[in-house]
């Protein structure tokens, strides 16, 4: 009994070289899949008197809920608190494989080369982890709206204080390969080094969120001022590496392995669209400067549409190499995968800001209708796969192996 629980519950531990910066993308995953439900939640459950859906919002619509909706609701606040842990543990357990990783050889070896860049995923899953509990907070936290002012300078020393890491390793890494010259950039066959565009993107989301829901313009201001200078960042960083990236691959052909690193844009664009539109509702409620609904409709459309078209290239590519065939359904395993997950969340997350921001609010679709249903559906089945492919590649990647096929030197926890 006991093999079994460690089996399915356990989690590999002591991988020293074995470990991979790319893990903390699990993390990551698991705390994306958390948002989804809020999302679902935020969206379609009504909240006139807040932002976002709080729990006494919450409270407050299931009372007169029909038994259908309340049962829908259970099951998103199911998946929130169930993701939402598997995040935390992820969290706890990379951070312990990571201060032991750091103790290697192939540790130094990895911070001298280009690929340190992949040290980047620490401060994307530490801004994930500040969203995860903000989530939590604001669910399962009675009244906790009532003092959202306070938290917010809070909210965004700590995004401030992620920046602060990825800017120190992005410059670490990119700085020496400026000063030395030797990036190789018949090496640089993905977009791996795209990583960097995607962390800061993340952390401008997060410094946005105070503008999009605080009623203070000095809190509006500062949050608006971080998350566009993040987002410089993002886009300045991810014009490069994208030029990069695709230059290596033209002329040495992709690396396989790094395959999932096609997509990367996919989840940047989510979050370069989200903090734009929270930007234009701080300036609406703060400033006065009201965002034109066709305007929003317009960003919501071409972010979607060129995630799409990314996602499409993508696929064709890794059809050819075969990189969902042998790395997500067959027996070869990469901690690179999870980094599959990100695009899956990425589209069902944007998706729901396409639906609700850019068509019901524009008033080409209405809410709640035959129309409106069907729209959900490719969101749903886009959080399904991010569910099983997560799932899939846990039991690949992190949980205990089977007795007889344990690698000398890692135990589980």
């Amino acid at each position: 009994m006991s093999n079994v629980v460690s089996r399915w519950f356990g989690l590999r531990r002591d991988l020293g070289e074995q470990y991979s910066p790319a893990y903390f993308l699990a993390a990551l995953g698991n705390g994306g899949l958390a948002i989804t439900f809020f999302i679902w939640l935020n969206f379609l459950v009504p909240h006139p008197q807040t932002p976002i859906i709080t729990f006494d919002g919450l409270v407050s619509f299931v009372g007169t809920a029909s038994l259908g909706a309340q049962g829908l609701i259970l099951l998103a606040l199911v998946g929130i608190v169930f993701f939402a842990v598997r995040h935390l543990r992820l969290v706890a357990w990379n951070m312990r494989e990571y201060g032991r990783f750091k103790q290697t050889k192939t540790y130094a070896a990895l911070r001298e080369s280009q690929g340190g860049i992949a040290l980047m995923a620490l401060p994307l899953m530490l801004a994930m982890t500040v969203n995860v509990f903000f989530v939590l907070g604001a669910i399962f936290v009675p009244g906790l709206w009532n003092v959202v002012e306070y938290l917010f300078p809070f909210s965004m020393t700590a995004f401030v204080l992620i920046g602060g890491l990825a800017l120190r390793i992005f410059f670490d890494i990119f700085g020496k390969a400026l000063v030395s010259g030797t990036f190789d950039c018949a090496r640089n066959n993905s977009l791996s080094q795209f990583l960097a565009a995607f962390t800061f993107s993340m952390i401008a989301v997060g410094l946005a969120a105070p503008a999009a829901m605080s009623q203070t313009q000095v809190t509006v201001a500062i949050s608006i001022f971080g998350a566009l200078f993040f987002l410089g960042a993002a886009l300045l960083v991810g014009m490069l590496t994208l030029i990069l990236g695709f230059r290596g691959m033209l002329t040495n052909g992709l690396a396989v392995e790094a395959s999932p690193s096609l997509w990367m844009p996919i989840p940047m664009l989510t979050l370069v669209g989200i903090t734009l539109i929270r930007v234009s509702h701080g300036l609406d409620h703060a400033f006065a400067f009201h965002m034109p609904q066709a305007v929003i409709f317009m960003l919501t459309s071409g972010i979607l549409g060129l995630q799409i078209l990314v996602g499409l290239i993508g696929y064709s590519v890794m059809s050819q190499v075969g990189y969902l065939r042998t790395y997500l359904w067959g027996e070869r395993s990469s901690p690179m995968s999870y980094g599959l997950i990100c695009p899956a969340v990425a589209l069902a997350v944007f998706g729901m800001f396409f639906i609700h921001p850019g068509l019901v609010q524009s008033g080409l679709v209405d809410r709640y209708s035959l129309v409106h249903g069907l729209l959900l559906v490719p969101v749903a089945l886009m959080q399904l796969m991010g569910i099983v492919a997560i799932l899939r590649l846990d039991n690949k990647l992190i949980r205990p192996l089977p007795t007889s096929e344990r690698a000398d030197g890692v135990a589980t926890a």
